[in-house]
């Protein structure tokens, strides 16, 4: 599978769970459920999996777009 196979995988799999923690969050602070916390720590383990795999597999971009000004020609 390409790159941009697993990246049309991975974004909306990060929006959906940075979603779901913004929702946890709110629901613990109104509700304070020990169930919403158990998917909030989970989702925010899984969103920093995600999270981690999307700059993977853009390093060269960021490298470019971050780090290519900062370099001595």
């Amino acid at each position: 599978m390409g790159k941009a196979s697993v990246l049309k995988i991975v974004n909306p799999v990060i929006a959906l769970l940075l979603l779901c923690q913004v929702c946890t969050a709110l629901l613990m602070i109104t509700l304070g459920d020990e169930g919403f916390e158990t998917i909030h720590k989970t989702g925010g383990i899984l969103l920093a999996g995600g999270v981690l795999l999307h700059l993977a597999l853009n390093w060269n971009w960021v490298k470019t777009s971050y780090f290519a000004g900062s370099r001595k020609r």
